[in-house]
């Protein structure tokens, strides 16, 4: 019987699995941009996410707008958002993949 506990590990181990498949990707593609161009370049989280479609541009505009009273986790955004996608997906990816970490019994399987 899969518990409560179990399916939520479940469920971060497969997220923290699309993160990484999509950071990933995202790398090969800059790594044939950087070889093509003959210089480094690295795709920005915005612009990434800002790709996936119109609903998802207009998400990243409000965001980079400033406001009269910006919130410590809207400045922390804009700050995500112009870091590299391919490094900010390989954090979430990892960060998911700790909370769902399970330490294994320390004398052995078939201890009590």
């Amino acid at each position: 019987m899969v518990g409560g506990e179990d399916c939520m590990r479940f469920l971060l181990r497969m997220l923290s699995f699309v993160f990484l498949v999509v950071g990933v990707l995202i790398a090969s593609v800059d790594t044939i941009q950087s070889v093509s161009a003959s210089e480094v370049v690295l795709t920005p989280l915005g612009v990434a996410v800002a790709s996936i479609g119109q609903s998802a541009l207009d998400t990243v505009q409000s965001l980079e707008k400033a406001q009269a009273e910006p919130a410590m986790w809207t400045r922390s955004i804009r700050w995500l958002l112009v870091q590299p996608a391919f490094a900010v997906l390989f954090a979430f990816a990892l960060l998911l993949w700790m909370l769902a970490y399970r330490r294994p019994a320390p004398a052995g399987r078939f201890s009590a």
